[in-house]
């Protein structure tokens, strides 16, 4: 049977902003000997499917320094100190897009990668959106608008042209909400 590693220490070892590096000392339930395993530290997450009334979603393009390339993504984003999940994503959602909705419903929770990281990432939808305000983007973001027909969104994941793996997990989830899976 599968037990819980007890954990002997915890020590930050790396502080990198937005996430940090706890490295846990741990004792094998299997074996009784004690192992290093390295934890990112983070907020939890947030993304947001924006549907327009005219069935699009309001996707963003933005390159990503970890594949040192551009993806077509949903909007999201760390949750900051002092913010619920749902407060969260509709700031992405405006700051990203310029896009607010009335209708921010919780659809799916996961944890992105509990191999490595202790977070937890949260799935919005938002229907009715609608264009309020210009973009509002950090500095070190470059973003742009994409307007996608939710017709084409599983074509595009078969292709390969959607590929941000917690981008198809929220999708997962919509198709489950609307009984298409």
């Amino acid at each position: 049977m599968i037990k819980n590693w007890p954990v002997l220490s915890s020590l930050q070892s790396l502080s990198c902003g937005i996430f940090s590096v706890r490295t846990d000392k741990t004792r094998s339930p299997k074996n009784g000997k004690i192992y290093d395993f390295y934890v990112i530290e983070t907020n939890p997450w947030v993304n947001v499917i924006p549907i327009t009334e005219d069935n699009k979603v309001v996707m963003v393009k933005q390159f990503r320094h970890g594949i040192k390339g551009i993806t077509l993504e949903i909007p999201g984003g760390l949750v900051d100190p002092g913010y619920t999940p749902k407060e969260a994503g509709k700031k992405e959602l405006l700051e990203e897009t310029g896009y607010e909705s009335e209708s921010f419903e919780l659809i799916g929770r996961i944890f992105p990668q509990p191999a490595i990281q202790n977070n937890e990432c949260f799935i919005y939808l938002a229907q009715n959106v609608i264009k309020t305000h210009p973009l509002n983007l950090e500095e070190t973001e470059d973003i742009e608008t994409v307007l996608v027909p939710i017709e084409n969104i599983s074509k595009m994941i078969k292709k390969g042209e959607i590929k941000h793996g917690i981008v198809i997990t929220a999708f997962f989830f919509y198709y489950l909400k609307k009984g298409l899976l």
